[in-house]
């Protein structure tokens, strides 16, 4: 071999060796994330993000990339929901940050633990206000909107900043935290073997927070001193996992037990001790109520008012944040601690004997239970064309009863709040809607989190309303082959289809186009479109779509009168005191 040849080679093995020798900011985020057991990462690419993506899908990182930073962001939360892990959401710099916002702020909201990670701009720059490409102060907008927000400078605190952010989204109680990642720190080199040792495994993140034995001996008090008690389960309950433990507790107790949404199926709703359709009746009557990771907020009326009855009563409240306590209502008894480890600590102290409530009390519900079933049969059975909501849902009812392992996600108006009552669940965190905001929007992020999280088939029921905040991911499940099924229910419009503009030749704000057919949408992109026109054919339409576990949307059409204005939730909206005065 020629001198110049050699001299070749050894330039070559030189530059081989100095690269396996060094690190960059895009490795060490990757290596952090790993090193930390996320797999999965949800985003939006585009500068300064991009090649980040690809770097991560080539170290054996899921990258799910989506059509819209706030569906990618709700897809994490869920995803931190669902796996007590936090969800990575990944998003540009300015815009696609403040679209991934909405997302987190929600989040932090529902205590779902989620990671915001976006590219920013250089700090240079934005300090100086010089205008630089998408120039924005991320960290300081975040930060009122989020349980935490931190910034990386140096490649080197890379490993401490990705600790940090995992640790404040589960710890406690959980939420949103925000990680922004100024676009020079990508390409910042190091040393490898300082970057690997830099690295931060976080060890027990989330810390069991055992409760004091005199608050546990005081709920217990206050519980066995009720004559009409009651159980609430709220989402906290489910986040956490304690499953049998809940289950246990519940049915030493002997209480009637009323789930809130995404608590629906810890015990079945079938369960003789459930009070879901006896919802008025507990909660106006019960006297001592006990709180298990739900808070009283407008979900339950606060605690007080017309819905709670003029009786008094008592509460028990378990929750691991003490600012929770007294927030709406007095607390009779406060229980601070992780929900699995007050639970327990709960049945050891009920012992073997525990005195069952009064008989007139759980007889009173049980009976006013299957009065109010006995009285929606009919109207879940009927099979109109075009649908009203109850036979469409009656429909789906039965979907859920035969198949309790799918995934129910809900979102809309009248399609959220009648399908809360009317879908029983069996099994717990199967079913996931709007949450503690009830905001629109969450639909189709949902879906595609929970089907890849869990590897279950999932049904997406929307109001058509609600399908249209984030409708063009379904490119997104059809691009990912993802086993869900979606139901648009479609009533020509927001409430429903038959409002007017009295005023002008413009539609009213109510209203959409007059028999849309949301299920070419779905045709478009590769998957399978049904138009559904009874519950009969919206029934095997579904079956067939969880059968196959091909991407289908199915446009189920109601009837454009039924639906009433928000929903059960039109209270809320203000109403003007005047009159329009006739025009002269």
């Amino acid at each position: 071999m020629s001198a110049s040849a050699q001299r070749i080679d050894a330039n070559i093995a030189d530059a081989q060796h100095i690269e396996q020798e060094l690190t960059d900011g895009f490795h060490l985020v990757i290596d952090a994330l790993k090193l930390n057991g996320i797999n999965t990462i949800y985003g939006v690419p585009g500068i300064p993000i991009t090649d980040f993506g690809r770097m991560a899908q080539a170290e054996g990182i899921r990258v799910i990339s989506f059509r819209h930073e706030q569906n990618a962001g709700n897809a994490a939360a869920i995803a931190g929901y669902l796996t007590k892990q936090p969800g990575i959401c990944l998003t540009v710099s300015a815009p696609g940050f403040l679209n991934g916002l909405v997302a987190l702020a929600n989040a932090t909201t529902n205590c779902f633990p989620m990671i915001l990670i976006s590219g920013s701009s250089e700090r240079e720059i934005v300090d100086l206000q010089q205008g630089d490409y998408e120039e924005m102060d991320q960290l300081a907008i975040a930060k009122p909107l989020c349980k935490a927000a931190f910034r990386v400078l140096h490649a080197a605190d890379i490993g401490i900043g990705v600790a940090r952010a995992i640790r404040a989204a589960v710890s406690g109680r959980p939420g949103g935290v925000y990680l922004d990642l100024p676009a020079k720190l990508f390409g910042q080199v190091m040393d490898a073997a300082a970057g690997k040792k830099s690295l931060v495994k976080v060890i027990d993140p989330a810390p069991a927070q055992l409760p004091a034995p005199a608050a546990v001996k005081r709920a217990l008090e206050v519980l066995k001193s009720a004559k009409r008690p009651l159980i609430i389960l709220g989402k906290g309950a489910a986040y956490a996992q304690a499953d049998d433990a809940i289950r246990a507790l519940v049915e030493k107790s002997g209480a009637p037990f009323l789930p809130m949404s995404m608590a629906k199926g810890l015990l079945p709703d079938t369960h003789p001790q459930s009070a879901g359709a006896a919802r008025s009746t507990v909660l106006k009557d019960a006297d001592v109520v006990m709180l298990i990771g739900a808070r009283l907020n407008w979900l339950l009326s606060h605690g007080k008012g017309k819905t709670w009855g003029e009786a008094p009563r008592k509460f028990i409240q378990v929750d691991i944040e003490p600012k929770e306590m007294d927030s709406n209502v007095e607390i009779a008894a406060p229980l601070v601690g992780d929900i699995g480890s007050c639970v327990e600590a709960l049945l050891d102290g009920m012992g073997g004997n525990w005195p069952a409530p009064p008989a007139d009390w759980t007889g009173a519900v049980n009976a006013k239970r299957e009065e109010n079933v006995a009285k929606m049969a009919p109207r879940l059975m009927n099979n109109r064309s075009p649908m009203d909501f109850h036979g469409a849902l009656g429909a789906l009812r039965t979907v859920i009863k035969e198949r309790p392992d799918a995934i129910l996600v809900n979102e809309g108006a009248n399609t959220l709040d009648l399908a809360r009552g009317v879908i029983d669940m069996y099994q717990p965190r199967k079913r996931l809607d709007v949450g503690t905001w009830g905001v629109m929007g969450i639909g189709m992020g949902y879906a595609i989190a929970a089907a890849i999280e869990t590897g279950k088939p999932v049904l997406a029921v929307e109001g058509d309303s609600a399908f249209g905040f984030s409708g063009m991911e379904i490119e997104t499940i059809c691009r990912y082959n993802l086993p869900v099924c979606v139901v648009v229910f479609n009533n020509n419009g927001i409430y429903r289809g038959t409002d007017q503009n009295p005023a002008g030749s413009d539609p009213a704000t109510t209203v959409f186009v007059k028999d849309a057919r949301y299920d070419r949408m779905m045709e478009a992109f590769g998957g399978v479109g049904v138009n559904a026109t009874s519950p009969d054919e919206l029934k095997r339409a579904v079956d067939a779509a969880m059968d196959s576990g091909r991407p289908t949307l199915i446009n189920a059409v109601i009837d454009p009168a039924a639906g009433s204005e928000s929903g059960r939730i039109g209270n809320l909206n203000p109403q003007s005191q005047l009159r329009k005065k006739p025009t002269q």
